[in-house]
């Protein structure tokens, strides 16, 4: 018989996962960074991410939380957070008219060119009839 430990649930937002959770984190991910897929070795910088953003409506428990390499991983996992985000309310200001309408022009084949024509400034051929 096994014995289960309740999951960690942060008391606020910025609350930290104590060491204990991290590993437990780490482990049950199989020290895997789930953004980049590459095996965390020993010595490498390793954070703990929310999967889905805090931002976004994310929680900050346990189960919202996984490996993630410290750099170039987490600095492209947060930038598609805040993309994402943006996106959201984007849509949703526009949706309940918190937006302006849009001032582009609507785009459309347009009208045929014109042939071109004689103007004042071409020279004229006269005709001459011998």
């Amino acid at each position: 018989m096994s014995r289960t430990v309740a999951e960690w649930i942060g008391k606020t937002d910025d609350s930290r996962p104590p060491p204990h959770v991290r590993l437990r984190i780490f482990e049950s991910f199989g020290g895997i960074c789930h953004f980049s897929g590459i095996k965390i070795r020993p010595g490498d910088h390793w954070d703990v991410d929310h999967v889905k953003a805090l931002i976004n409506g994310g929680e900050n428990r346990e189960s919202n939380m996984a490996p993630i390499l410290r750099g170039k991983p987490h600095k492209e996992k947060t930038a598609q957070d805040v993309a994402e985000k943006s996106r959201n309310y984007r849509k949703r200001a526009k949706h309940v008219g918190a937006l302006p309408p849009s001032r582009q022009k609507i785009q459309s084949r347009s009208f045929a060119k014109a042939p071109a024509r004689r103007t004042a400034s071409s020279p004229i051929e006269k005709w001459r009839g011998y």
